[in-house]
């Protein structure tokens, strides 16, 4: 799955750390969201959605292999 989460981040000037924050997560979480090394839950998804005034569509994108 492909995501926006760090464009979306720096557009709100916000750190890792701040974000993490917001949505109650540690920093490395963030870090590891944004090299798409770790999958959202649907509850983080939704918080991070809200945080960054994106739906979640514009945050994460399903890749071909993730449709199989």
């Amino acid at each position: 799955m492909k995501n926006n989460i760090k464009i979306n981040r720096l557009m709100k000037d916000y750190s890792q750390e701040q974000l993490a924050n917001k949505v109650g997560v540690s920093r490395q979480t963030i870090n590891a969201l944004e090299a798409a090394k770790y999958v959202p839950s649907t509850v983080l998804a939704l918080k991070l959605s809200r945080v960054l005034d994106k739906s979640i569509e514009e945050l994460f994108q399903l890749e071909d292999s993730d449709l199989v």
